[in-house]
């Protein structure tokens, strides 16, 4: 174990380029060039970290110098280091993307300080040490994500915005309660500190209390992650917000849950035992009752959000919609292996194994797929099928691009996606063959959610891919300039409140990035043992416990310089004051929603 300010450097960064892209707001050129050039270097950092991360190292930055578990800590472990990887690999990309596929006007308008405050909250959540400052950056990441799912300020985009904002003020409400309540039990906010603890039988903890409490702060991981039944704005506010913004919040925005849940339930509340309680079939009394009673959970909403979310793919006539529905259903591949890991602990490395591959491929494939339908709703004008067609004749890099995606969705070899799916179904059959309680049903779940996501997917493909172009589609990609609105529905958008916006029809920098998104997911599929051996790494970090203990412990971490946090004050705290002022000054739209 070594400590480094390498651990906060994904952070720092995000939050300079926040700032330097708020100051040079009147300059678009340079506001544009210095964001993409923060993107680059926060990829950079995150390479570079998990170099030392995955060559064996724990790095932990105190901050100040304060000494856990009383002082703020970052912890960068192979768990968060693996999941900074996903975010940098998706948000580069995504931001080119967004400097070619956003007019003018929207960029002006905050999008890049937005976009890195996003940035920073996600990779703070990651890399914090404590629940408190968990919830703090989910909060930052929330709050700009929040304007970014607004961006059009049309009626509709009001609408889902006000159900995104609602519900997530009121999930952050609960979870604030629930750290409380946690605090109060445990006496620390800690999380190696609370894992001491709750490992401890003459700590004093009372751990069935923890337990409700627990359960009490899943539900807001669940409505952050979009699992059913905490689903419910999940497609307004995918086909509300900017294609690559989308293409964030599906993801990597959406794995902030999912990281969550691994970090506190796999590795903080595992170390507790609760004594005789127990459920009859489902949770035994003793070691692994606390992780045992959330195993049942994770199933039974996983199950759902896989048969939801594929029904609901199935039946939806617009290519945002589908995909969606589709992200409800493969967060719940993600987390019925989760669920598996907590009832069978001899199968914990290999179910979270799986679930960290298989969100590893959706936040690639899926990120992918939305800026798919980004090009094609900016060159044609609408993503509904009824008005596409012959797409792959008349732009067939973007056809590919989505063929390629949609494969990796649907687990074909030898894509990432076909491993995540087979590691999937591995945890669950070996479940089966233990005689573990629901593992047949468990299979016949993922199945069942196999043959869904075919079908929405063919379904998709042969709709707006195949068959004869209408000529929507002939004039989108025929290199005529198309008047649109930057990537919002022309049926459903109202021309008084969007300004228009010139956009060419599959420009060189949009097909380019699909491209290079498309080549990503093929080359980690073709040498996926390096993807493999992190997400092992990952999961065993996830579950050990002792280790997490003593790479935060003050007893043999010396601590950091607090220089780089006082930095970090400096100019952050000004550019949070001026950035709130900024988010409610530049459309008279997003004031008079805040006013509301």
């Amino acid at each position: 174990m070594s400590t480094s300010h390498l651990a906060v450097s994904p952070l720092l960064i995000a939050l300079l380029t926040a700032v330097a892209t708020l100051l040079t707001g009147p300059t678009p050129r340079l506001q544009g060039g210095l964001s993409v050039l923060g993107s680059v270097g926060y990829l950079g950092a995150v390479l570079l970290l998990a170099n030392r991360v995955f060559a064996g190292e724990t790095l932990v930055y105190q901050v100040s110098n304060w000494q856990a578990p009383f002082g703020i800590v970052a912890v960068a472990d192979p768990l968060s280091t693996f999941m900074l990887v996903l975010t940098g690999v998706v948000s580069l990309p995504a931001l080119v993307y967004a400097v070619d596929f956003m007019d003018e006007f929207s960029q002006r308008l905050s999008f890049h300080t937005l976009w890195h405050f996003m940035l920073a909250g996600v990779s703070g959540a990651f890399l914090t040490g404590d629940i408190f400052n968990l919830f703090v950056w989910f909060e930052v990441m929330l709050m700009s994500s929040y304007v970014l799912v607004l961006f059009y300020s049309g009626a509709r985009h009001t609408r889902a915005a006000l159900s995104y904002v609602v519900l997530n003020l009121l999930g952050s409400a609960v979870m604030l309660l629930a750290i409380g309540g946690i605090y109060a039990t445990t006496g620390t906010l800690n999380m190696a500190d609370m894992a001491r603890l709750l490992a401890a039988p003459d700590s004093g903890v009372a751990a069935v209390p923890t337990l409700g409490l627990g359960a009490l702060l899943f539900s807001v991981f669940a409505l952050k992650a979009g699992i059913v039944p905490f689903h419910f704005w999940v497609p307004a506010a995918y086909r509300a917000a900017p294609a690559p913004v989308t293409a964030m919040l599906a993801g990597v925005v959406k794995k902030v849950g999912v990281y969550a849940i691994v970090r506190l339930y796999f590795t903080v509340f595992a170390a507790a035992e609760v004594g005789g309680f127990a459920l009859p079939g489902l949770v035994p009394a003793g070691d692994g009752a606390f992780l045992g009673f959330f195993g049942p959970i994770f199933f039974v909403l996983g199950a759902a959000s896989i048969l939801l979310g594929g029904v609901g793919a199935v039946g939806r006539e617009d290519i945002d919609g589908m995909l969606a529905f589709s992200s409800i259903g493969q967060v719940g591949f993600i987390l019925l292996p989760l669920g598996v890991a907590a009832t069978v602990p001899s199968l914990r490395v290999l179910g979270v194994t799986a679930a960290l591959l298989y969100s590893f491929n959706h936040g690639l494939a899926k990120a992918l797929l939305y800026l798919v339908s980004g090009t094609i709703t900016d060159a044609v004008g609408s993503d509904r099928f009824e008005t596409l067609g012959g797409v792959a004749g008349q732009a067939p890099l973007v056809a590919a691009a989505f063929f390629v995606g949609i494969l990796a969705l649907i687990g074909i070899p030898p894509l990432p996606g076909f491993f995540g799916k087979f590691f999937v179904f591995r945890t669950a059959a070996e479940a089966w063959a233990l005689g573990a309680p629901g593992a047949s049903l468990a299979v016949g779940v993922a199945l069942a959610g196999a043959v869904l996501t075919i079908a929405y997917f063919s379904r998709v493909w042969n709709e707006v891919f195949w068959g004869a172009a209408p000529a929507a589609v002939l004039a989108g990609f025929g290199g005529r300039l198309l008047e649109t609105d930057g990537g919002d529905r022309a049926e459903e958008a109202d021309d008084s409140e969007i300004p228009p916006a010139i956009n060419e029809a599959a420009a060189p920098v949009q097909a380019g990035v699909l491209v290079s998104l498309a080549l990503a997911l093929v080359v980690t599929g073709v040498g996926f043992e390096f993807v493999l051996s992190a997400a092992e790494a990952a999961a065993e970090a996830a579950l050990d416990t002792a280790g997490y203990i003593e790479a935060v412990s003050p007893a043999t971490n010396a601590g950091e310089s607090g220089s780089a946090h006082s930095l970090l004050l400096l100019v952050a705290g000004p550019a949070l004051s001026r950035g709130c002022r900024l988010l409610a000054a530049p459309r008279a739209a997003v004031a008079r929603w805040w006013e509301r």
